[in-house]
Formats: C-alpha cells, structure tokens, sequence
C-alpha cells in the first residue's frame, strides 16, 4: 500500500522543490519514496507534473490516473487538466489563481470559465489563493510552501517534521520565509 500524490504546475512555480520536500517527509516517516518528474515546455510556461510515491516498498515512481490520494495544483487550468488522476475520495489542493498559457496569450484560445466549478461535487476540493497569502507573508515565490501547508492538514505527518525538511531543503536564505509561509498555509 502506497500513498500517491501528484503535484502539477506551470513551469517556475516550484513543483520540483514540492516533490523534493514531500519526498524528504517521506524519508523522515521511515517510507521507501519514489519521485518522478515529467518537464513539458517547463521553460516557456508549460506543465510541469511531479508524482511522489510513499509506502512500505514501493516499485515504481508514476502514479497512474485515478490512483492520486492528494493532487496539488499550483493552477486552476492544470487542476482541470490533470483531474482524473485523482482517485475517488481524494483530495484536489488548488491554488486558486490563471496563468494564461500561451495560446490564451496569443488569442488562439480562450481561458475555460468556472473551471473549478466543473470539478466540485465529484472530489473533494481545497482552493486557496496561496499567492495572496504569500505576499502576505513578505515574499509570493514562496506560495508554494504555503500550498504545501494547506495539504499537510490533510497529511498524517507532525508539524515538526515538516519544518526540519523545508529547511534541510530550501535555499538557506529562505528558510525563515518558507517556514512562515508553511506555518500559514497550515494555519497557525
């Protein structure tokens, strides 16, 4: 038995250190952990979809659709676009903001209204506007960590034990940051 989570983003929104972080939690608990990273156009604004794998003994780094206990979207589009690999009674994680991909730019496109309210009513939704609270806090690259905050209430994993990671895992100079901006997103 494993836990599934898939972090999906838009290239530069930290899913790399998210994994990076859900992972070393992992490690922490005592859990054998798989990452896995898949880069789209990650540098020009493209999805970016990291999957961390957590258990007893685990084979494989994918999670396949509809086996993700807990989906962290760090966009309303990409929770829209990598919905069905939620499994039912899961939990969808979303920072509530638009990021314009390039064809909505260029006008080749439009960008879907309500895409949010197409998904609520079939998984349990958690939406948060981790950007705001970032800039809150003094710094929104650090939205992220407070997306991060937000999920941990929905994870069986001590306060303590999340802060040791981030700061074994961030830039030095932004632990403080991070940490107050996970304390947040938890609600403390």
């Amino acid at each position: 038995m494993s836990t599934n989570i898939m972090i999906v983003g838009v290239g530069g929104q930290g899913t790399l250190l998210t994994s990076r972080i859900l992972g070393g939690i992992a490690i922490e608990k005592g859990y054998d952990v798989k990452l896995s990273e898949v880069h789209g156009m990650a540098q020009r604004g493209g999805s970016v979809v990291t999957f961390v794998r957590y258990g007893e003994c685990v084979r494989e780094p994918i999670v396949e659709e509809g086996q993700a206990d807990v989906l962290i979207a760090f966009e309303r589009l990409e929770a829209a676009r990598y919905h069905h690999f939620l499994k039912p009674g899961g939990v969808m994680i979303v920072n509530d903001i638009v990021i314009e991909p390039i064809t909505v730019i260029s006008g080749q496109a439009t960008y879907p209204t309500d895409v949010l309210g197409s998904l609520e009513g079939k998984y349990k939704i958690v939406k948060v506007d981790a950007n705001k609270i970032a800039a809150e806090v003094g710094n929104q690259r650090v939205f992220n960590t407070v997306v991060l905050g937000v999920a941990a209430r929905h994870m069986d994993v001590e306060k303590e034990i999340w802060l040791k990671v981030i700061e074994a895992t961030v830039p030095p100079k932004t632990v403080e940051i991070n940490k107050k901006a996970f304390l947040t997103g938890l609600g403390e």
